[in-house]
């Protein structure tokens, strides 16, 4: 995997762009059978996912078998690296290359703190109130509701969320106060149109308690090399385009005509930055045997439950 670090022209760091290759399957992998998905980890059920079928929503169902692909970070650590999200992506990226049961396949990632969710507060409320809202609901399962909240990045916990007085929580919550919170770990899945909690339920429970913005880092997938390539060249050709239409204009009107650079430079500067941190869609893979395989699982991952007539119960 290589690794870059990308700045403003202030040389503030705003995220870590991955190249990751001859890594065909990922662990934490996401399959398709028509309007249901399959979240697997290291071959396990982890998430099934029904979607209605007038695309409103998706009903979906745990199967306890999720594990962080993050080892559980100390408090000696979170002080260290305190207000430093550039070398906390750089942890979690090393753990996400090294462990089997994540979510990283070939291609280009980006790792950053820029997520929509931490600027989704537009009444105003208390962040304690903002945040739980942004958790889905339910254990075992539950639904994600497209048509009310659409567009609202929701966050959909891959285990069920500890409450406040649990241990760990408790323990996080002094760091949230303190300011040393090791950020959570989201991964946007557009299939869902929500972020999986990759690591981090117990920090997050806490940032909720606490009434504070949980530090994140915001995976997801980004455009491959050939298409920035591409794009960027298309991208060049039309500000030299916009650059000659300017100097047309000053050739018949005069120096009072701006050269265009100012305008031109800006929106080349806009898109070559879109071009290297847009979000993709997240792959899901056929799932062999299609929907009939996808009730099997379901039937055996939730004892009955769901599968026998097509998907979840009515």
């Amino acid at each position: 995997m290589r690794r870059t670090d990308l700045v403003r022209d202030d040389g503030t760091w705003t995220g870590l762009s991955l190249d990751v290759r001859s890594r065909r399957r990922p662990g934490l992998c996401l399959s398709s059978a028509g309007r249901r998905l399959l979240l697997t980890q290291g071959g396990r059920p982890v998430l099934l996912a029904s979607a209605d079928d007038d695309l409103g929503g998706v009903e979906f169902r745990r199967a306890d078998a999720y594990r962080s692909v993050v080892p559980p970070p100390r408090a000696a650590t979170g002080r260290d690296l305190a207000g430093r999200p550039d070398r906390w992506a750089h942890r979690f990226a090393e753990h996400l290359l090294g462990t089997p049961d994540g979510p990283l396949h070939d291609g280009r990632w980006l790792l950053s703190p820029e997520s929509p969710l931490l600027h989704g507060n537009h009444g105003r409320r208390p962040l304690s109130e903002y945040w739980g809202e942004m958790i889905v609901e339910g254990h075992p399962g539950g639904y994600v509701d497209w048509f009310f909240h659409s567009h609202t990045w929701e966050i959909l916990p891959l285990r069920p969320m500890p409450g406040r007085r649990e241990g760990r929580v408790k323990a996080y919550r002094k760091q949230a106060r303190d300011g040393t919170l090791p950020p959570v770990l989201l991964w946007w899945v557009s299939g869902l149109d929500c972020h999986v909690v990759l690591d981090g339920h117990a920090r997050l429970a806490a940032a909720i308690a606490e009434s504070t913005a949980p530090p994140l880092l915001h995976l997801h997938r980004t455009a491959p090399g050939d298409e920035v390539a591409a794009d960027t060249e298309r991208a060049v050709e039309r500000y030299e385009a916009e650059l000659a239409r300017f100097a047309g204009l000053r050739a018949r009107h005069g120096a009072a005509v701006p050269d265009g650079a100012v305008t031109a430079g800006a929106a080349l500067a806009r898109r070559l930055g879109e071009l290297r941190t847009a979000t993709r869609p997240t792959w899901a893979r056929p799932l062999p045997g299609g929907p009939a395989e996808w009730c099997r699982v379901a039937h055996e991952a939730t004892g009955g439950e769901w599968g026998t007539d097509g998907g979840p119960p009515v």
